[in-house]
């Protein structure tokens, strides 16, 4: 049997997605307050499982079942080139996401709850009879979770020992909704294929042009609550720093909207870095409350 080529696995493993979770994670640690010394051990552990372990086996199963609709978007894709033969993805797919829990173990029993339900809802997402990514509302919450929430609380729970501050989980639920906006955004370039093979994401049921805007909605107004959280919380700097990256996003709205497929991939590269900044600085904020014992 044909085996794929370790560039190819690599591929199908698309290194590029995992910044998000590993940032999100690295969030929950700082937003924990409490010192790495001694926990470096368990912080890169947790790095990997949230990007190169859970995220990488998300891609591997999204890969395997969307080999149809890439044939149409993407024919370069591994699966579709033939690059990944025969079952070979699925069954990548299936070896990184056991060796994802057998990870999660070592992190505590509320990273375990996480790490779990963070491979849930990848297989959820990606294959039948469930096939969330059918449904736009639906399959971009469940990435949305997956790629801020649950890697933010994990973080921050590997790093307590325990249950997180309930002004951190906050912090990652807020951004976990915005984080559907950024979802929004990837699936401008599958329109043609999404409605060729019955996928309703939200460009295709609502339209690019009402798409785009109800992103950018979605993206702002959880920052603008953060913002006012952390200004009653007495994190007046903080909050003024998000508020500006917020700003600067904004601005940067304004030419998505006018040519949001040609400029989605341009605002992820940009607005989307300053959105994840922002995450950054809520973090230190809870931090510097947990600290003062605020």
């Amino acid at each position: 049997m044909a085996r794929p080529s370790l560039s190819a696995v690599a591929e199908l493993l698309k290194p590029i997605t995992w910044f998000a979770p590993m940032w999100a994670f690295a969030c929950g640690v700082v937003s924990s307050g409490v010192g790495a010394g001694g926990r470096w051990p368990l912080i890169v552990l947790g790095v990997l499982l949230a990007g190169p372990l859970i995220c990488a086996a998300s891609q591997a199963a999204n890969d395997w079942y969307d080999r149809f609709v890439d044939a149409i978007n993407e024919p370069g894709r591994p699966i579709p080139s033939g690059r990944i033969p025969g079952r070979w993805g699925f069954y990548i797919a299936l070896a990184w996401t056991a060796l994802s829990f057998g990870v999660a173990v070592f992190l505590g029993p509320w990273a375990l709850a996480a790490g779990t339900l963070g491979l849930v809802l990848a297989w959820a997402y990606s294959a039948p009879p469930i096939r969330l990514k059918r449904n736009g509302w639906w399959g971009n919450t469940a990435v949305a979770v997956s790629y801020e929430g649950l890697p933010w609380f994990t973080g921050a729970a590997v790093m307590a020992a325990g249950f997180p501050d309930p002004r951190v989980l906050l912090l990652a639920a807020l951004y976990s909704v915005g984080a559907h906006g950024i979802m929004t955004l990837n699936d401008f370039k599958s329109v043609e294929g999404d409605r060729r093979t019955g996928i309703d994401s939200l460009p295709v049921t609502l339209g690019v042009a009402r798409a785009a805007r109800f992103a950018c909605w979605v993206m702002a107004v959880p920052q603008a609550v953060v913002v006012g959280f952390l200004w009653a919380w007495g994190q007046s700097v903080h909050a003024l720093v998000v508020a500006g990256l917020l700003a600067f996003q904004a601005l940067l709205m304004r030419r998505l909207l006018a040519d949001p497929r040609g400029q989605a991939a341009w605002y992820n590269a940009t607005g989307t870095t300053l959105y994840v900044l922002g995450m950054l600085v809520a973090a230190f904020a809870a931090r510097a409350l947990t600290l003062a014992g605020g």
